[in-house]
């Protein structure tokens, strides 16, 4: 088995489990943006030690950071902050197992960012995969009921717009996290994969900081005290993003984007047996046609 097959499943587990830490933050406690800060700001300082242990244990160096690593690294860290927020706004809108479903369209994106970006071509199977999860997108916004709004309102709504939106920021950040990480030119790929992560992590918990103090007064305190469920959020999101960085490291973002999709068995299995929550039966339809689409890609890639 490839490495970058376990490696995957682990950072796919591992995000399900942030993902849950965060509407838990996000229902009880902290606004979006301290719920996404919170993630940023806990990893940070744990991927920074862990890169300046490694350095010393292996002795090496830092090496040379170029024009494109920084254009890459900080498009992909930008394009996460905001595809974070976008998710956590989504579970007020939906359950947990559909907010997350919405958010997988992120595999069918990043196969066309990364045909545009990196040059990654996309199969015939890949355009069929692409037509199959739009239909399961269709379905899951499209949400009608007797005396509702016409179908183009039910279609065009914010939880679909918020979905979709960070289905195509999750895909850039794959893209750019790629390519940061090749553009280092280290043949160790664990330090490619962490430095990159340490760069990213640092940047997005400045640029969260700035944003929170600016527009949410007091949020910044109120993520430091609640620092027991905050910096598990933190852990997780180290964890998580280290697997999903060295896999990146290791084989094309579309690829791993991929097999990243059985994250949704993992927000079905938490929302049915944590959350307590029901799923009606379009939105089992809707998850059957975007786990078709998962699968199709998967063969066709």
């Amino acid at each position: 088995m490839a490495p970058w097959i376990p490696i995957t499943l682990f950072a796919a587990f591992v995000q399900n489990l942030r993902f849950m830490l965060q509407k838990h933050l996000k229902a009880t406690r902290l606004s979006t943006g301290g719920a996404t800060f919170a993630r940023f700001v806990f990893s940070a300082p744990l991927v920074a030690a862990i890169v300046a242990g490694y350095l010393l244990a292996t002795g090496q160096g830092l090496p040379g950071f170029t024009v494109r690593f920084w254009v890459f690294a900080m498009a992909g860290g930008l394009a996460q902050i905001l595809a974070t927020m976008c998710v956590v706004a989504l579970f007020s809108h939906r359950n947990f197992a559909v907010g997350i479903t919405f958010k997988k369209t992120e595999v069918l994106q990043t196969a066309l960012v990364g045909f545009v970006v990196l040059g990654e071509g996309v199969s015939p199977g890949g355009l069929l995969a692409i037509l199959v999860g739009f239909a399961g997108v269709v379905l899951l916004s499209d949400t009608p009921s007797a005396g509702g709004p016409p179908w183009h309102r039910r279609l065009f709504n914010r939880a679909a717009g918020l979905g979709l939106a960070s289905g195509v920021l999750f895909a850039v950040s794959a893209t750019g996290y790629r390519g940061a990480t090749l553009a280092l030119g280290l043949d160790d790929v664990f330090l490619r994969a962490a430095l990159t992560l340490a760069v990213v992590t640092a940047a997005q918990s400045l640029a969260m900081a700035a944003w929170l103090a600016w527009r949410e007064k007091g949020e910044i305190t109120r993520v430091l005290r609640h620092w027991r469920v905050a910096g598990l959020v933190g852990v997780t999101s180290m964890l998580g993003s280290g697997g999903w960085f060295l896999a990146f490291t290791l084989q094309t973002a579309a690829y791993v984007k991929a097999l990243g999709q059985v994250e949704l068995i993992f927000s079905f299995l938490a929302a049915t047996f944590v959350f307590k929550e029901k799923t009606s039966p379009r939105e089992l339809v809707a998850m059957g046609f975007l786990t078709a689409s998962i699968l199709i890609l998967i063969l066709a890639l």
